[in-house]
């Protein structure tokens, strides 16, 4: 039969194994319009956390004892839909299982591009899509600006590097440990800044960028957050696609530059990538031009079987990924 983890409990701060259940799923027999898809490739990402919780945002929160849901490239293998036939790859959010069974209207079939197809679950799926319309259109970023990138080895930071490098902009990215800010260098990245080492965050971004900072990609919140106000250029553009600093315990960093986003008239603007799900032809068009020239890479940090679930996703939160986290079914 097939399964899916599930809630057991609400995690309290950092999640851990006894918050998660694997259980049964009958999916039964396809309806007209349904399709059975068999799932290859699982997502875990950040904002998953925000959904564990019993709030009210802007997706409802994971229901106690049902499956939960998350990005996933799978395989048709039955379909009641004449839009899908077997062997069909899809995209879908009937993640966090090993089978899904969903109506037609909420699978996509994977772009024609020539990419590992779990490569549409990070660089070229929602992580990738957050980095470039967050950079590009909610910050305006622009040929000579200096943008400065917090989480710079994850899966969203490091394409937002490489678009960034592609349109002929300065890159400072932030990552944790030499290893990865070795990575982040790799892809690109005028100067790197090892968080966990650097001592006054401030400091160590103020000396990589002397002339301050025209655009911040937040991932972070926090000290990052902090930092990159403390040296800012006048007008600067601040794109606040996360802040996992708060995810667990709720407890924001005090942010003792603040104020200068009034005399810097620094603009701050968060956003949700399925804003833009409507306009992924420009995204697939700008991300396929760059590939085919040799400007974009990836890195995945895959963990086998469906058991291993819990495991990536409490990584996310303790450094355990570089580039993008993934498990293979």
């Amino acid at each position: 039969m097939p399964k899916a983890w599930t809630l057991a409990a609400r995690p309290q701060g950092n999640p851990k194994p006894g918050d998660f259940a694997l259980i049964d799923v009958d999916t039964g027999p396809l309806a007209p319009g349904q399709v059975r898809v068999a799932n290859r490739w699982l997502s875990v990402d950040p904002y998953m956390r925000g959904r564990m919780n019993d709030v009210k945002s802007y997706v409802p929160p994971f229901a106690i004892g049902e499956p939960m849901q998350g990005g996933a490239v799978g395989e048709v293998v039955e379909s009641a839909d004449p839009a899908f036939a077997a062997g069909d790859m899809v995209l879908h959010m009937g993640g966090w299982r090993d089978e899904a069974v969903l109506p037609a209207a909420e699978l996509q079939k994977l772009p024609a591009l020539p990419i590992d197809p779990q490569a549409f679950l990070g660089q070229f799926g929602m992580p990738g899509m957050t980095a470039y319309w967050g950079l590009l259109d909610v910050a305006a970023a622009r040929e000579g600006d200096t943008v400065f990138v917090s989480a710079a080895a994850g899966a969203v930071g490091s394409t937002v590097v490489q678009i960034a490098k592609a349109e002929g902009m300065t890159v400072i990215g932030s990552a944790g440990g030499a290893d990865k800010c070795e990575w982040v260098r790799s892809l690109g990245a005028d100067a790197v800044i090892d968080y966990k080492s650097c001592g006054s965050l401030p400091r160590a971004l103020g000396a990589a960028a002397p002339g301050g900072i025209d655009v911040y990609f937040d991932n972070v919140g926090g000290d990052h957050l902090d930092a990159a106000l403390a040296v800012a250029r006048a007008n600067a553009r601040f794109a606040i696609c996360g802040m996992i600093d708060v995810y667990n315990d709720g407890k924001a960093t005090e942010l003792r530059f603040l104020a200068r986003l009034i005399g810097m008239r620094v603009r701050m603007q968060g956003f949700i990538v399925s804003d833009y799900m409507a306009r992924g032809a420009e995204f697939y068009r700008d991300m396929g031009g760059w590939l085919a020239e040799g400007k974009l890479r990836r890195e995945e940090t895959v963990h086998d079987g469906l058991a291993a679930m819990p495991e990536a996703f409490m990584g996310l939160f303790t450094g355990g990924n570089t580039g993008k986290m993934l498990v293979r079914v």
